[in-house]
């Protein structure tokens, strides 16, 4: 099953078998491969790696998307950023073309250790910068608190977008993962079939969002993302990372950060509200947080000059001035020495 693929630097094992659309990669001057995880789990990695790279950036993607979300943002880069990078994204086990997520193993902590994985058998040296949309921002920062012996490369830079650092079920619809209605989805998950699942899901979004007093913004936002998570993701992984998502906590943990960073947020965002962003530029040594007033959650898509200019200068960095809101529409709220 194994064998050399391309030019490109890789690890000659079992983990790694054969580029998804070989015709498509060698034409675009990328890999499409699937690298097992620990468990077996085939895990889908685009990766573009030019000839002399002088860098690394992982592309890590949020909840119930793929990581299709950031082909506009590589592009940008490999248009834009003056020395070659190489560029590699990753669909999370239970997204996009990687295989189903076991529902034990849909855990943030799972997908940090997936994205080690995917590290050592791609052979990633430094410098390498981890930027995560969402869930993927999570992931990124489980992966920089992991102890010194489970990172196979320390990250030098870190680019949290729509990200929080825990307490998700406290603030905007977050709390939406407290209500009895979402554990009761979690609960008839292991034995409800999914065409009935599906049938429920509806219904009890909408109940939920009742429930918790939401306006007629959020309930109709609460409706698209159940619309789209349903259409797009199995039920296992947009129902089976809901309690991960609601426990997982590394709020205590900000301090132990080395990696540069900067956070960047939107000003329209009701899932993940700029408090999420505020904690994580005040507790991450060093940190610098971009806020885009009129953006939402989407931040890849709605603001992806301002994730460029954010992702260049974690790359830079400490070559270049510090960060500044030069970017449209940013404001750079927070930079700390």
């Amino acid at each position: 099953m194994s064998h050399d693929l391309s030019d490109a630097p890789t690890r000659s094992d079992q983990r790694i078998s054969a580029p998804l659309d070989t015709r498509r990669s060698r034409e675009r001057g990328r890999r499409h491969l699937q690298v097992r995880a620990r468990d077996g789990l085939r895990l889908a990695v685009c990766d573009w790696s030019p000839a002399h790279a002088e860098a690394t950036v992982v592309f890590l993607h949020g909840w119930c998307l793929s990581e299709l979300a950031w082909r506009s943002q590589k592009a940008r880069l490999q248009l834009d950023h003056g020395a070659p990078l190489r560029l590699i994204s990753i669909d999370h086990r239970g997204h996009g073309r990687s295989d189903p997520a076991p529902l034990h193993t849909c855990r943030i902590e799972q997908l940090a250790d997936d994205l080690a994985v995917v590290l050592t058998e791609l052979n990633v040296r430094g410098p390498v910068t981890l930027v995560g949309h969402s869930m993927g921002a999570m992931v990124a920062l489980e992966y920089a608190l992991r102890p010194q012996g489970q990172r196979p490369v320390d990250p030098g830079g870190l680019v949290l977008v729509a990200a929080a650092a825990g307490k998700l079920a406290q603030r905007g619809l977050g709390k939406l993962l407290n209500t009895p209605a979402t554990a009761a989805l979690v609960t008839a998950l292991a034995h409800t079939p999914e065409h009935l699942l599906r049938i429920m899901a509806g219904p009890v979004c909408a109940a939920v969002g009742r429930y918790c007093g939401c306006g007629r913004t959020e309930r109709a936002t609460v409706s698209a993302l159940a619309t789209a998570a349903l259409a797009t993701t199995p039920l296992t992984t947009a129902i089976g990372f809901l309690p991960s998502l609601r426990d997982w906590d590394r709020t205590d943990a900000l301090g132990d950060v080395q990696a540069r960073t900067v956070v960047v947020s939107g000003g329209n965002d009701l899932l993940t509200p700029v408090a999420h962003a505020e904690e994580l530029a005040a507790g991450i040594p060093g940190a610098s947080h971009l806020h885009v007033p009129e953006a939402g959650h989407m931040l890849p898509q709605q603001a992806p000059e301002v994730l460029k200019e954010a992702i260049r200068a974690v790359i830079s960095a400490p070559s270049v001035a510090p960060l500044t809101a030069s970017a449209p529409a940013a404001v750079l709220r927070r930079a700390h020495a």
